[in-house]
């Protein structure tokens, strides 16, 4: 997962085609959701990441907390990469491992302005039942964790890079003008962007996915 580039909310297969010919290797798939729409329908994100090119891969990104509908999805999709976001709980995420052992597991770690200590709590209490975390951020106007356009404290998610013995994806608010500075500040693994590099009608720019990837590889090589 080192050095990864995700870019999630995919519509169609020709977005698809344009985020893997720009040089992303994980597709988010938003799915299941309790705040925003889906983007597509399943059956079509199922055919989408079927054709993806390995290493390229797809990510089911949900909401879900039961074990037994996160794995059926994921089965149904051909996802081997599932994203959850919302609130689940331990033995949930256990019997996840459980069911699916070869399933890579994402935990988010959703950062709000004053749980910082909450999630230094989670990093060790989940980290044996996962295989990666994803910082993002909190809108309190919409209640959405994921897919706000806002950034949050860059501190915050340094603080969990440093004691988690997982990799750290960092999302919220990432663009092509802050993605370099937010690497460097806080060293992640990997980097997630969704309407960051969206056009005025939701769609993805292929200028603004270009200089995003551009930006980030620059940066991932700066703190090796």
């Amino acid at each position: 997962m080192k050095h990864l580039i995700q870019i999630a909310g995919v519509r169609d297969q020709h977005e698809a085609e344009l985020l893997v010919a720009s040089g992303v290797t994980w597709l988010g798939f938003p799915l299941r959701l309790t705040v925003h729409q889906a983007d597509l329908p399943e059956t079509e994100a199922a055919r989408i990441i079927k054709l993806l090119p390995p290493p390229h891969a797809g990510v089911l990104i949900t909401y879900l907390n039961q074990a037994d509908e996160i794995v059926a999805l994921c089965q149904s999709l051909g996802a081997r990469q599932v994203q959850l976001h919302g609130g689940i709980s331990l033995d949930q995420l256990q019997a996840v491992k459980a069911l699916d052992p070869g399933l890579f597991v994402i935990k988010s770690l959703i950062v709000r302005d004053d749980n910082q200590r909450e999630l230094e709590a989670e990093v060790p209490a989940l980290s044996a039942y996962v295989d990666a975390f994803i910082t993002d951020t909190y809108d309190p106007e919409t209640g959405a964790c994921g897919a706000t356009g806002k950034t949050h404290d860059w501190r915050v998610s340094r603080r969990l890079v440093q004691i988690s013995p997982r990799p750290v994806m960092l999302a919220g608010g990432l663009t092509p003008e802050n993605v370099a500075r937010a690497i460097r500040e806080v060293r992640p693994a990997a980097v997630d962007a969704h309407t960051g590099v969206e056009d005025a009608n939701g769609g993805k720019d292929v200028r603004l996915v270009r200089a995003f990837v551009a930006q980030a590889r620059v940066a991932f090589a700066d703190v090796i």
